[in-house]
Formats: C-alpha cells, structure tokens, sequence
C-alpha cells in the first residue's frame, strides 16, 4: 500500500513526535550594545555582588551589627572569628559593613524612587501643557535649585528624628529638580512629534497620551540619570552619617568613616575598609550609568559598534 502523503511533503517521524521549531531569539540593539561593554559589564558584576551581600547580611550576621563582641582594635587578620578586625567599641567590621550595605543601597534606590515621583511628574506636566502651568512648575523648580541639594537635606533631617526613611525623603526631596527639568525638556520635544499629533486628533485624553505614549519615549534618558542619581543619593547620606546625622540606630559605610576618623593615625583600617565599598559601589553605579547611555542613544550606539 502507498503513502498517501501530499507530493513534496516531508514524511513525520519515527513514532509520530513532531519535534518543536527551534526560535530564533534576538536581543535588542540596545541590550547587545549593553553586553558587549566591558565597563558596563564590569560595574554591572561588581553592584550584583553588592546587593548580593546586602540580601545576605541576615544569614552572613544575624546578630546586630552594633553590639561590642570583642576586645577594641584588633586589626585585620588578627583574630579569624573577625577577619576584617573591630572598631575602637570592639565591633565586627566585617558585620558593619555588610550590614552598612542594606542601608546605603536602601536609601539611595529608594531616594530616587522620590525623585522620580515628583521629578517626572511635574516635568511631564510642564513640557506637555506648556502655558502658565509651565511657568509656574518652573519656577517652584527654579526655587528648590536654589537651595545647596546637601545643605537642604541637612535642613530637611535636622528638623525630624533622624532614620532610615526620613532620610530617603529628604534626598528625595532636594534632588528631584533634575529630574523634572530632563523630562521637561524631553516632554517639549516630543509634544509636537507626529505620534503624539495622531493621538491627540483621535480624541485621547492628556492622561493616556501623557503615560502611554510619550514617557515611554522619555524612558532612557530617565533611566541613565537614575542611575547616576543612586550613586550620589549613596555618597550624600555617607556625608550625613559622617557628620552624625545619621540613623543612630542604623549602621552604614558613612557612620563607621565618620567613627574611625578619630583614630584614622593609628588605625587607619577603620575608615579604608568602608570607604573602599563605598567607592566600588559608586564607581559600579556610575559605569552602568555610562554604559546604559552608551547603548541607550543611537548615535554613540552605532559609533561604537
């Protein structure tokens, strides 16, 4: 007996399991050009190693990070139950460090999360509308960048109970103007495109045009600057913690700087050990931010493929 198959069609096979179709997946120009720098590659490996030790701080050292539990000054390596030495109250390094990494990357991720509130959403409605309420927005942005940022987060934290949160808002606060101006700028640009002309003549509300249609089109150029913004919300409240406007029931990398400094000539491991991680931290953040606008824009995208 014949097969009866179709002429030209390809027999099934043995046992009549048709194999999947392999997919063929490919990533997005700008997730390629991401990948393919070294630098970005690099910060990027070293903040995942951050936050890793961040998540893990609870496992590594339950106990709390602040109690005495050893003899004061005991140098690196001089004891193997504490392999980055103690503190001049005879406190684990090693523990103040892991946990002062919760701290810092909490507040500084969750700052900009403030910033970006309040910085997006007065700068989209000021770029659409345009008008007076340009103005105004303008100006009340104009007003805060009057302010020093670090001299007003002072303000903001000296006037509350210092703590983990009451910081974050207050850096929030003082650094949304450069959000606000960026998706300004982007908002005017993208008012007149042809997209959002079409959007409009169908009837779309401000609302819908504002959130669906020309955020995400301003949505890289925020993306890079909040990376930079984390590094330097990390770096003001490692200022605030060395000048003792810290959260004093919270350790962090500026608390335990600002500690060792009294004993920086005879033991300079104090202040070396957290500020090392805290520069490592910044400069990751700041190589992925350089890396994300490196893939993020066209034109420095095709120049360095």
């Amino acid at each position: 007996m014949k097969n009866s198959l179709p002429e030209g069609s390809a027999a099934p096979p043995v046992g009549g399991i048709v194999p999947l179709r392999e997919k063929n997946f490919r990533l997005s120009p700008e997730l390629r050009a991401f990948l393919h720098n070294p630098a970005g590659m690099a910060g990027l490996t070293l903040l995942l190693l951050v936050l890793l030790m961040a998540l893990a701080a609870p496992f590594i050292y339950p106990d709390d990070p602040l109690d005495m539990v050893a003899q004061p000054f005991l140098w690196p390596g001089q004891d193997p139950n504490y392999p980055l030495g103690t503190d001049s109250l005879g406190r684990d390094v090693a523990a103040g460090i892991v946990h002062g990494a919760q701290v810092s990357l909490l507040i500084g991720f969750s700052s900009v999360l403030v910033s970006l509130f309040i910085g997006t959403l007065t700068g989209s409605l000021a770029g659409y509308f345009g008008g007076r309420i340009d103005d105004i927005l303008v100006h009340i942005t104009e007003l805060f960048q009057t302010f020093p940022t670090f001299l007003l987060v002072v303000v903001l934290v000296a006037i509350g109970q210092p703590s983990v949160g009451l910081i974050s808002c207050a850096i929030g606060i003082a650094s949304w103007p450069t959000i606000a101006r960026l998706v300004r700028a982007e908002f005017r640009t993208l008012r007149e495109s042809d997209f959002v002309l079409a959007a409009r003549s169908q009837g779309f509300s401000s609302r819908r045009i504002i959130l669906q249609e020309m955020l995400p089109n301003a949505l890289p150029s925020i993306i890079v600057t909040t990376s930079v913004m984390v590094a330097s919300a990390i770096l003001i409240e490692s200022a605030l913690s060395f000048l003792g406007f810290g959260d004093p029931n919270r350790i962090s990398w500026g608390s335990m700087i600002g500690t060792g400094r009294e004993s920086l000539r005879t033991a300079w491991y104090l202040t070396a050990l957290p500020g090392s991680v805290l520069v490592l931290t910044v400069l990751s953040l700041n190589l992925v931010g350089d890396a994300l606008n490196d893939a993020l824009n066209p034109r420095l995208r095709e120049r360095n493929a």
